[in-house]
C-alpha cells in the first residue's frame, strides 16, 4: 500500500481553513497577503535549495507559508516577506547534526515579535463551528497519517489542559474560563502543525513527551508569571534549544519523510508478519500438495526428464 505523505494532508487541511477563513470568517488579512507569503515561502525554499545544493521540495515550505498566513499579521508587506525568509532559511542555516532545531514558523514569528512591534499573532477566535470542524480535521490527520508524531501532540494537549484547568481550580475560577482558552484556533495550529513537527521534535517517544511537558510549563511561566501573550510560542522557541540535549539523554531513531509516511511504497509490519506466518505457509502447502505424485503423473514426469536428458546429451 502506498502511504500518503503527511505533508500533503497538512497542506490540504491548512488550505481549506485559510479558504474558509478568508471567505466566511472574515480573517483580518487579504487574499493578496496570504498568497504573497505562501509564494514567498516556496520561493525562498527554491533559492535555499540552490544555495545549499539540495533537491527542491515545496511541501514543507507550503506548510510554513500557510501557517504564517493563518497566524502572522502585519501592516507591512516587507515584514511578511521577512517572515517567510526567516522561516525557510532557518531550516538550512540553523542545524545540529543534520537536524534543524527550530520549527520554521515558530522561529519566524518569535524573531519578528522581538525585532519589531509591527507584527502580531492572530487571536484565533474563529467561532465554535470553525474550531470544532478544524479539530476534527486535525484528529483525522493523525489517523490517516498513522500518527507518526501523535505522542507529542497528545502529551502537550494533556499538559496544557492540566495547566489551565489546574490554575483555574487553584484560583477558584469557573471551568468555563480554561475551556474557553482551549477553544482557540491558534492553539490548534500550534498543537497539530508546530510542536508536532517531526523534523524538530526529539527523536525518542520519552524525549518528545518530556519536551511537550517542558513547553507547557514554560508557556505557563511566560503567560501567567511574566504576563506576556503567546506564551506557547515563546516557550516552544526556548525549549527547542533543549532538543539536542534531550536527544543525547534519550536517544531514538531519526525521523525521515521517506521512511515515516513518505511517498515511497511500503508494507506495514503487521501485513509482512501475516504474509510470512500465515499466507506463505499455506501457499507452500498448496504447492506441495499439488506436486504429490500420482502413478500417472510420476510416469509422465519420468518420461519428460528422460527425454530432456537425452536431448541435452545429444
Amino acid at each position: 500500500m502506498k502511504q500518503l505523505d503527511p505533508r500533503l494532508y497538512q497542506i490540504g487541511a491548512l488550505s481549506l481553513l485559510l479558504l474558509y477563513g478568508l471567505t466566511a470568517l472574515d480573517f483580518d488579512t487579504t487574499w493578496f497577503r496570504a498568497i504573497l507569503v505562501i509564494s514567498a515561502a516556496i520561493g525562498f525554499q527554491w533559492l535555499c535549495s540552490k544555495i545549499w545544493s539540495v533537491k527542491f521540495d515545496p511541501r514543507s515550505a507550503a506548510i510554513s507559508g500557510l501557517s504564517l498566513a493563518l497566524l502572522l499579521r502585519s501592516n507591512s508587506v516587507l515584514l511578511l516577506l521577512a517572515a517567510a525568509g526567516i522561516a525557510i532559511s532557518s531550516k538550512f542555516a540553523i542545524r545540529w547534526r543534520g537536524k534543524h532545531i527550530f520549527n520554521p514558523t515558530n522561529l519566524a514569528i518569535v524573531a519578528l515579535m522581538i525585532a519589531t512591534p509591527g507584527v502580531w499573532v492572530s487571536p484565533g477566535q474563529w467561532g465554535n463551528v470553525a474550531f470544532f470542524g478544524f479539530l476534527i480535521t486535525c484528529l483525522g490527520g493523525l489517523v490517516v497519517n498513522r500518527a507518526s508524531r501523535s505522542d507529542v501532540t497528545y502529551a502537550f494537549m494533556i499538559a496544557w489542559s492540566a495547566v489551565l484547568i489546574g490554575r483555574s481550580l487553584w484560583l477558584g475560577e469557573p471551568l468555563t474560563i480554561p475551556l474557553h482558552r482551549l477553544e482557540n484556533g491558534a492553539l490548534l495550529l500550534f498543537t497539530f502543525f508546530m510542536i508536532s513537527d517531526p523534523k524538530t521534535t526529539p527523536d525518542s517517544r520519552a524525549g518528545r513527551t518530556l519536551f511537550a511537558v517542558l513547553v507547557a510549563l514554560g508557556a505557563r511561566y511566560v503567560q501567567f508569571k511574566m504576563f506576556h501573550t503567546n506564551g506557547i510560542l515563546w516557550s516552544l522557541a526556548a525549549c527547542s534549544l533543549l532538543v539536542p540535549l534531550i536527544d543525547v539523554l534519550l536517544p531514538g531513531g531519526r525521523y525521515t519523510w521517506k521512511h515515516n509516511g513518505g511517498s515511497s511504497w511500503s508494507v506495514s509490519p503487521q501485513w509482512r508478519w501475516l504474509f510470512a506466518h500465515g499466507l506463505l505457509p499455506r501457499i507452500r502447502s498448496v504447492a506441495s500438495t499439488s506436486q504429490r505424485a500420482t502413478p500417472e503423473s510420476s510416469i509422465v514426469r519420468r518420461r519428460w526428464r528422460w527425454s530432456a536428458t537425452a536431448t541435452a546429451r545429444s
